[in-house]
């Protein structure tokens, strides 16, 4: 799907459920574009979970991490990131740190952080999958859509087109 953010906020600005999220995220990955259904997880300092999502092969999803702002490791990884492109996965907003970002900006994947961390997080498995999140003014929802671009990022409702 070709898109831009701005085309689909003229567009569809008017509808009930159309969110556009706070430009806090730094864009890492070489996709600077990408959109898809959103699955939700919500961990601190902890990516077991986020590994195991990943590891699961999807279609046109994009995986939305609420790791709470924390700014003290990363969750995410040039070796999860390479899971998340073999499996499916069209990109990642994170509400944390990422690492490896060198080696991530040349994988073919959209990824939104708030900073990079050379720290990784920790393995304990704490952590909730599905559920609404809300972090830069956007309440995330499991099936809702997001579209990003490098003018910033969008929630819908429905399909946008």
């Amino acid at each position: 799907m070709t898109f831009t953010t701005a085309d689909l906020c003229d567009a569809h600005s008017d509808e009930e459920y159309f969110q556009i999220a706070e430009p806090l995220f730094r864009p890492y990955g070489a996709r600077p574009a990408f959109c898809g259904q959103i699955t939700t997880v919500k961990v601190f300092e902890d990516n077991v979970l986020v590994k195991a999502i990943l590891e699961q092969k999807v279609e046109n999803r994009v995986l939305v991490i609420d790791g709470g702002g924390s700014h003290r490791c990363a969750l995410v990884g040039d070796n999860l990131a390479r899971i998340a492109i073999d499996n499916g996965w069209q990109g990642m907003v994170i509400y944390g740190c990422i690492r490896d970002c060198a080696i991530i900006d040349k994988l073919p994947i959209g990824i939104r952080a708030l900073h990079t961390h050379p720290l990784k997080s920790h393995k304990s498995g704490h952590g909730d999958r599905d559920l609404l999140i809300t972090f830069a003014g956007v309440n995330f929802r499991k099936n809702h859509y997001l579209y990003a671009d490098t003018d910033g990022i969008i929630v819908s409702e429905t399909l946008l087109s």
